[in-house]
């Protein structure tokens, strides 16, 4: 048999067969499921329940009458019409995001300036700051309040004091509160107080890892401070950054303890309540939940927004 004949008569040869998958006991597959099964429960207790029944609240007509025992009533979407078409409530909303928006500016900035600070120090200073950081953090906003709401004391407060022994101007007896523009000056000087520690040391984590030798590279090539910073320090901290807003939003749109207050001290509370305060008063001041119930909602659906915008943007980066 020639060797052409005996091969074209060969038989064709067959692929080789694909390796089984490698078995995978049960405990492997559902043991990372299971485990979420504890927090996912202790959330839906804590957050969802309460979501919903909140949700649920808001298309009903509950108030003092519903809590001693009376049915609640169904009215759809009457609370929220009846919300949109308050004037008072577009004055506390509009009064709300400019409160939040000074308060979030004021924040990450100092808190940004205080990070670098942090870089210069020496080491046992670095230490001391860091303690007068974390006191300032860890304290109860009811305590930075009553701390605060003594230095603006009308007759003791050493704000007062000072501001009358360095300037021209007598502040003798002048009350802070009295007026709503010194009232959330007030307000925001507690709240960015007790929010900066917690931007300072994100943002100081964040510099720690920026690699040295691409600083060093960009300023042989010629960069200055501020180059250094906006191209080389800045890519590295903008997730940081992304996250530290979006969580100071958040934080300063549902703020009620500093405002309340405050209100408590001296404020006119027609006039200085933001949305925490204003869902309180509606709810519990005037009884009535359903209105309260919606405005929550409104706000709640505000915050799930920003939410939402924070992930879809960190996902485009990640697929980048």
């Amino acid at each position: 048999m020639s060797a052409g004949t005996s091969t074209a008569d060969a038989a064709p040869t067959r692929p080789a067969a694909t390796p089984p998958a490698p078995y995978v006991p049960w405990s492997r597959r559902l043991g990372p499921p299971l485990m979420l099964v504890p927090a996912l429960v202790v959330l839906g207790v804590l957050i969802g329940y309460p979501l919903v029944r909140l949700v649920w609240t808001s298309f009903q007509e509950y108030g003092r009458a519903q809590v001693f025992g009376r049915p609640p009533v169904f009215v759809g979407l009457d609370n929220y019409r009846a919300i949109l078409q308050d004037p008072q409530f577009w004055r506390v909303f509009w009064r709300s995001l400019v409160f939040c928006a000074v308060n979030v500016v004021a924040t990450m900035g100092l808190g940004i300036a205080v990070a670098v600070l942090l870089t210069k120090l020496h080491k046992a200073m670095r230490f001391v700051t860091s303690i007068g950081l974390l006191v300032a953090w860890a304290m109860p906003p009811l305590t930075a309040v009553i701390i605060w709401g003594w230095m603006f004391d009308t007759q003791f407060g050493v704000v007062n004091y000072v501001v009358t022994a360095l300037t021209p101007a007598d502040y003798t007896g002048h009350s802070w509160l009295i007026d709503p523009l010194s009232f959330f000056f007030v307000a925001s000087v507690v709240i960015v107080w007790q929010s900066t520690p917690f931007v300072a040391f994100s943002v100081y984590a964040g510099l720690t890892q920026v690699p040295s030798d691409l600083i060093e590279a960009a300023q042989l090539d010629g960069a200055g401070r501020w180059q250094r910073a906006r191209y080389v320090v800045t890519p590295f901290l903008r997730p940081v950054l992304v996250i530290l807003t979006m969580l100071q939003i958040i934080w300063d749109l549902r703020v009620f303890t500093q405002i309340y207050a405050l209100q408590g001290i001296g404020g006119i509370r027609e006039k200085t309540s933001t949305l925490g305060v204003y869902i309180y008063q509606v709810s519990v001041g005037s009884g009535d939940f359903g209105r309260g119930g919606a405005i929550a909602v409104l706000l709640v659906v505000m915050m799930l927004g920003l939410a939402i915008g924070y992930v879809r943007s960190t996902l485009r980066e990640e697929e980048l």
